[in-house]
C-alpha cells in the first residue's frame, strides 16, 4: 500500500501542497484531480521520490520511501506527463536500456521487452529511432518500460496523451487489468470520462489543498451533480466556461461592450 502522510511542499515560502494524505491499496485505481497549478505534478515528484517535501512522509508497504529508495524505485513503475526519451535509440534499445538498469537478465528482457513492443502495436518501428516516433507512439514506449519489470506501484501521469482513441481505450482496458493484478495505481488525468470509468476513488485537488477524496459516485450524490466534470467543476469553483467562451468571441469580432 502506497501512504501519503501530510506531505507539504514549499517553494520560497509558497505552498505548491499543503497537508496532503491519502493512500492507494493493491487493486485499486485512486484518479488524482486537479486543475493546472494545483500541486498535482508537485505530489507525483513526491511520491515518485523526484523532490523530497518539505513536510510529511511518503510510505510503501509501511516503510518510508527515503529509507531505502533503490529498492523503493525497484517495485515503482511511472510514466511521466513529458515523453522525454533518448532520441537516437530506437524503441527496442530504449526498453533494453531501462530493463538493464532494473537488473533484468538479458534473456527475459529481450523477450518482454519485443512482447510489449507487439502488443503496443509498436514491432514494425521497433529498431526505428524514436526521434521518429509520434508522441502518442513515445507515450506507449514509456507505458510499456513502466511495466517492464512487474512493479507493485503504478504512477501514470496524462498517459493519455498524445494517444489515438484505440490507444486509449487499450489503456483503459489495461488499468482495470492491472488493478486485478493487485497493482496500486495512482492516476493522473484531465480526461474525466475515463476517470469516472475507471477509478474507485477520486481525490480533488486546488491550490495545493485536498478538496474531495472518495468514489464517484458518492462525490455525485454529496453534491447532486450528474457528472464527476460537474461535481470537479463546483469543488474547485471552476469559472463558467460557456460566457468565457462567447467573451472570446465577441473580443475577436470587437463587439465587447
Amino acid at each position: 500500500m502506497l501512504e501519503v502522510q501530510h506531505i507539504s511542499k514549499r517553494y520560497r515560502g509558497i505552498a505548491a501542497v499543503d497537508d496532503v494524505s491519502f493512500c492507494v491499496a493493491p487493486g485499486e485505481v485512486v484518479g488524482y484531480l486537479g486543475p493546472n497549478g494545483s500541486g498535482k505534478s508537485t505530489t507525483v515528484k513526491i511520491i515518485t521520490g523526484i523532490v523530497e517535501p518539505s513536510a510529511g512522509h511518503v510510505l510503501f508497504e509501511g516503510r518510508d520511501i527515503r529509507e531505502d529508495m533503490p529498492g523503493y524505485r525497484a517495485v515503482l513503475g511511472y510514466v511521466p506527463e513529458e515523453a522525454h526519451v533518448y532520441p537516437h535509440l530506437s524503441g527496442l534499445e530504449y526498453l533494453q536500456l531501462v530493463g538493464r538498469l532494473r537488473g533484468i537478465e538479458e534473456k527475459p528482457l529481450e523477450e518482454r521487452a519485443n512482447r510489449l513492443l507487439e502488443l503496443l502495436w509498436l514491432r514494425s518501428s521497433r529498431h526505428s529511432p524514436l526521434a521518429s516516433y509520434s508522441k502518442g507512439m513515445k507515450q506507449r514506449v514509456l507505458l510499456a518500460a513502466s511495466l517492464l519489470h512487474d512493479p507493485k506501484l503504478l504512477v501514470f501521469d496524462e498517459p493519455l496523451s498524445g494517444l489515438d482513441v484505440i490507444s486509449a481505450r487499450l489503456f483503459k482496458d489495461l488499468l482495470e487489468e492491472l488493478a486485478a493484478e493487485g497493482k496500486a495505481i495512482l492516476y493522473i488525468s484531465h480526461v474525466l470520462e475515463v476517470v469516472e470509468q475507471v477509478c474507485s476513488r477520486v481525490i480533488v485537488l486546488s491550490k495545493g489543498r485536498m478538496l474531495a477524496d472518495g468514489p464517484p459516485a458518492e462525490l455525485r450524490s454529496a453534491t447532486k451533480m450528474s457528472s464527476l466534470e460537474h461535481v470537479f467543476a463546483q469543488l474547485v469553483r471552476q469559472q463558467e466556461t460557456r460566457s468565457t467562451a462567447r467573451g472570446v468571441v465577441e473580443a475577436i469580432r470587437g463587439t465587447h461592450a
